[in-house]
């Protein structure tokens, strides 16, 4: 059986006493739990955060790692790093990260590949934007994702890996994927996996990452090939997100 996982990204928001808050009241609120259960934080905070959460069994992930190791690379963080201040995961391929700031399939990879190096578990961010969908192209453009970091790292990686799909449409617009159609997408990218690594595709994580909400969660979580959340601006919620963790 798979573990679920719910991990809150909580992107560009809050400030270092907000989040040391809301660190504490999830570390206090969770109690004893089968899932696992992560969250997000932006880099500058990670160490107040990791502190915070010393005693807790929420561990600690980055939103983001660079595509190189070490050097002359100004603004980017690297895995060893985030490593070294005690990160278990790291986001990479985040659609915001695609849309707004030119991450490519193969950068992505690339960034993939930096966080397995270094002991950090990278979560795969997949998924199509609205216009794609229309088009009939989800699981062309999910393949073309997937591909990269394939011929990038191998098959193999994803023993160590963590797949979040999420629909480009349903972030941050309030709009959700049906269980349905989000199942629909899981079963494919575990049946792509499968293809190549069947041992591999049974185990591996896929979290559903399109506006997780307390009220959706527990229909999101019920399907076969979902294995818990990539939680956004319900993850800034204490309340809201251990609902979403007690959902499973």
């Amino acid at each position: 059986m798979r573990r679920s996982l719910i991990m809150g990204n909580w992107k560009m928001n809050g400030s270092r006493e907000e989040g040391q808050k809301l660190a504490q009241a999830l570390a206090d609120g969770l109690g004893n739990v089968e899932q696992e259960v992560a969250v997000c934080v932006p880099f500058v905070y990670l160490s107040d955060i990791r502190t915070v959460l010393a005693s807790s069994p929420i561990a600690l992930g980055a939103q983001n790692v660079a595509d190189q190791a070490s050097g002359a690379y100004t603004g980017e963080v690297s895995a060893a790093m985030l490593a070294d201040i005690g990160c278990k995961y790291a986001l990479v391929g985040h659609s915001e990260r695609r849309s707004y700031y030119g991450d490519t399939n193969e950068s992505v990879a690339k960034r993939f590949a930096q966080a397995l190096s270094k002991g950090v578990v990278p979560v795969l961010c997949v998924g199509e934007t609205l216009e794609e969908r229309e088009q009939d192209k989800t699981f062309q453009v999910v393949d073309e994702q997937l591909d990269a970091v394939i011929a990038e790292a191998g098959i193999e990686s994803f023993e160590k890996a963590v797949i979040a799909y999420e629909p480009v449409w349903a972030i941050g617009t309030g709009k959700v994927a049906t269980d349905e159609q989000a199942q629909e997408v899981h079963q494919y990218i575990r049946k792509r996996i499968a293809d190549r690594n069947p041992a591999i595709a049974e185990k591996v994580q896929i979290l559903y990452g399109g506006s997780v909400k307390p009220d959706n969660a527990k229909g999101l979580f019920a399907m076969p090939d979902i294995d818990g959340g990539l939680v956004g601006g319900a993850s800034l919620d204490a309340k809201g997100f251990l609902q979403i963790c007690h959902s499973v």
